[in-house]
C-alpha cells in the first residue's frame, strides 16, 4: 500500500518505503515523513516490503526487524543478494550491541533504536538519502566552501591554509564533509564516528564539535558547522539553525 505525498510542488521530491507491521507506528512514521517532503510507500509486512523494495526505485528504505512472512534482517539479505543497494535503516526494540551489529553485517546503513524521535529519523533517512553513489564515498578530495580535505594525505587546508586537526577531528569532519548540507546527529556521530561502545552520555562529540568549530574557523568568519536543535548538526548547505 502507498501513502501519497502531500507536497507534490516540491521540487526533487524523494522517495521512501517504510516496512513496519505495527499500524499505529507505521502511521506515524509515514506522516512525520511526509510532513518533511518525502513521498512514502509503505508495507506491513517483509514479503511485501520485499516485493516493492525489488519492483520499484526509492532513495531510502525504513525496516522493523520483527516482522510477519519474512523478518526485517533476511529481506535486507535477500536485497543484497539481488544487488539491491537502496540505503537501509533499521527502526527497531532490538537495541543490544549484538542486533546492532548483525543488522550492519547483514546489509543496513544505519540503525536506530525504538522509542525514536522523528526528528532523528528525518535527519538520518536524509542523510542517507544525501548519502554518495555506490563509489563516489571514496572519492579523494572532499570540498565545503574554501574547506578542502584531501583523503589521500589526511590533510585539512581552508582557504589553501593547512588546519592541523588531531584524528579524530579529522574523522568528525571527514563525515560531517561527506554528508554536507544534511543535518547528522549526536547519536549518529557517536555511533559511526566513535563506535557503538562509546559512553551515549558523554559530552565528547560536543567537547570535539567546538575544538573543530575553533581550528576551521579563521578570525571574524562564520563557523561553516551549525548546530541544529533537536537535529544535531550541518556543515555547509542552507540548513536553518533553530534559534
Amino acid at each position: 500500500m502507498a501513502r501519497a505525498n502531500l507536497a507534490e510542488s516540491i521540487q526533487s521530491v524523494q522517495r521512501v518505503l517504510v516496512v513496519e507491521d505495527d499500524p499505529d507506528t507505521l502511521g506515524y512514521i509515514a506522516d512525520g515523513l511526509e510532513q518533511n517532503g518525502w513521498r512514502v510507500a509503505t508495507a506491513d509486512d517483509g514479503d511485501s516490503g520485499l516485493l516493492q523494495a525489488t519492483d520499484q526505485a526509492f532513495d531510502v528504505i525504513v525496516v522493523d526487524r520483527l516482522l510477519p512472512k519474512l523478518d526485517g534482517l533476511s529481506l535486507v539479505r535477500r536485497l543484497r543478494e539481488r544487488r539491491v543497494q537502496t540505503p537501509v535503516i533499521f527502526l527497531t526494540a532490538l537495541g543490544a550491541i549484538a542486533d546492532r551489529v548483525s543488522g550492519l553485517d547483514g546489509g543496513g546503513d544505519d540503525y536506530l533504536v525504538k522509542p525514536f524521535s522523528l526528528v532523528e529519523l528525518n535527519a538520518r533517512v536524509s542523510a542517507l538519502a544525501r548519502r554518495p553513489a555506490l563509489g563516489a564515498a571514496e572519492r579523494t578530495v572532499l570540498e565545503v566552501e574554501d574547506v578542502v580535505l584531501d583523503r589521500l594525505t589526511r590533510t585539512v587546508r581552508r582557504a589553501g591554509a593547512p588546519v592541523d586537526l588531531l584524528p579524530m577531528e579529522y574523522r568528525l569532519l571527514e563525515f560531517l564533509m561527506l554528508h554536507r548540507g544534511r543535518p547528522v546527529t549526536r547519536t549518529m556521530l557517536l555511533e559511526q564516528v566513535w563506535g557503538f561502545d562509546f559512553d551515549p552520555r558523554t559530552n565528547i562529540v560536543e567537547t570535539h564539535i567546538s575544538r573543530l568549530r575553533g581550528k576551521i574557523t579563521p578570525p571574524g568568519a562564520s563557523p561553516l558547522i551549525t548546530t541544529l536543535r533537536g537535529a544535531g548538526y550541518v556543515i555547509g548547505g542552507t540548513a536553518r539553525p533553530h534559534a
